[in-house]
């Protein structure tokens, strides 16, 4: 028996962005980095060479474009773990598909899928949270986005905006007895509409959430049953011919808005891969680096890269040679200073998803400088038998490091595993491992 596609009765959609008067703009936008300024202080002395002018406001872009010329390689080496969602407690058996985002304040908003019954893919899945007011030091309890027994909550991918400070989160839905490909006991995803888009926000970094709105209908094409979005994070642009522009990857397609969250429309995106990472480069095109779909993944076993832009489209998807991938999600960021970073976090293996490696480039993507393993105090077969590895998402840190969620399935032998997240935080010169900057 088909059921009610939507959880939530119909309203219109978004409250319209008020007009506030120009103080409280000036407030809500600078007075949250009278703290950071602080922080940027310590950062002067430890990991940067030159401040010349302003201050080190955690903007989406880096410390540079307001004037502040860092030397973060110069850093010490940091690299710190955690288990931030540990699977088995907290109501949930499993957490899995994790999304992180830095605030304008500089709150982290570390958010994933709350498995309640088991490790499935389909069932009674939640989407919950947890934030950090000190990068990463210590993190609220658990909270809940989306979920009380509505169904298959799932595929969380955040975005903020740097210009309202809204932070936008984008799920996907399907009623609990049904599943992509009809697995258990679940009937298959096989008419449009049964997989849904559903969109929510926070304009209070995470403490609170709108109710979720459902925007199948304008931004689900026509043709497409099965659907997903991201998952991981999306972007803010700051280039090209919008910049400020937000865009969400998803399956198939870019979701967009260039009116702050407004009006959201969508990209067709050429075909051949089925969960996307994007990032945007510094001549203002984006690259989407996307998980590949059977048989892409079977010619190369290599991610795929497509660039373009949304109003010019994009490239044909090819495999990227020099970054081997066992058919899983992975992540990407911009992470930039004094010059252009790119990093990137997959399972850099054909096999296992048990060998996760960090990456950075200086030229766009296009070649890939230095890579380390982020569980390196163990071999990768210790990895392995851990179930150290599989999605991540990524965000940089107020303190100029980069904060990565990384899935752990506690028994990899096991069908019905407990599965928790870590959060790896790391910082350049780690990364870089000794390497000088090229």
């Amino acid at each position: 028996m088909k059921k009610n596609l939507n959880p939530f009765p119909v309203r219109s959609p978004f409250p319209r962005l008020s007009r506030k008067p120009l103080y409280d703009g000036f407030r809500r936008k600078f007075l949250p980095h009278v703290k950071m300024t602080a922080i940027a202080a310590i950062a002067c002395l430890t990991s940067i060479s030159a401040c010349r002018k302003g201050t080190a406001i955690p903007e989406r872009i880096d410390a540079s474009e307001l004037g502040l010329q860092s030397n973060v390689a110069a850093a010490a080496p940091v690299h710190t773990s955690i288990k931030l969602f540990d699977g088995g407690t907290g109501g949930f058996h499993a957490y899995r598909i994790p999304s992180i985002v830095r605030t304008t304040n500089g709150t982290l908003i570390a958010i994933c899928e709350g498995r309640v019954d088991s490790d499935n893919d389909y069932g009674n899945i939640n989407v919950v949270y947890k934030t950090s007011l000190n990068d990463g030091a210590t993190w609220s309890s658990l909270k809940t986005v989306a979920g009380a027994t509505l169904g298959t909550w799932g595929n969380p991918t955040a975005v903020v905006d740097w210009d309202t400070g809204r932070v936008w989160l984008f799920m996907s839905w399907n009623d609990a007895d049904h599943s992509e490909n009809g697995s258990g006991d679940t009937e298959p995803v096989d008419t449009w509409g049964e997989r849904r888009v559903f969109l929510t926000w926070s304009d209070d970094n995470g403490a609170t959430w709108a109710t979720p709105v459902d925007k199948t209908s304008t931004l689900l094409p026509s043709t497409m049953t099965w659907d997903a979005m991201g998952p991981g994070v999306g972007i803010q642009t700051t280039g090209g011919p919008q910049p400020g522009r937000l865009i969400i990857p998803a399956r198939r397609r870019n979701i967009y808005s260039d009116d702050h969250g407004q009006t959201w429309h969508y990209q067709i995106i050429p075909a051949g891969t089925d969960e996307g990472t994007l990032v945007e480069r510094t001549d203002g095109t984006l690259m989407r680096n996307d998980r590949p779909g059977g048989t892409p993944w079977q010619d190369a076993k290599r991610r795929h890269i497509s660039t373009g832009t949304i109003e010019g489209g994009f490239s044909a998807f090819t495999p990227a040679a020099a970054l081997p991938d066992p058919r899983c999600q992975g992540s990407i960021i911009r992470y930039a200073g004094d010059r252009s970073r790119i990093i990137f976090l997959n399972s850099a293996s054909e096999s296992t998803r048990y060998n996760m490696t960090a990456r950075v480039s200086y030229n766009e993507g296009q070649t890939w400088y230095a890579s380390r393993r982020l569980h390196n105090t163990i071999t990768p077969e210790e990895a392995a038998a851990l179930g150290k590895g599989g999605y991540s998402s990524m965000t940089k840190t107020a303190d100029f490091a980069i904060g990565a969620l990384v899935e752990q399935k506690e028994t990899p032998s096991s069908t019905n595993s407990h599965w928790s997240i870590e959060f790896q935080k790391f910082n350049l010169p780690w990364l870089l491992n000794g390497q000088p900057e090229p």
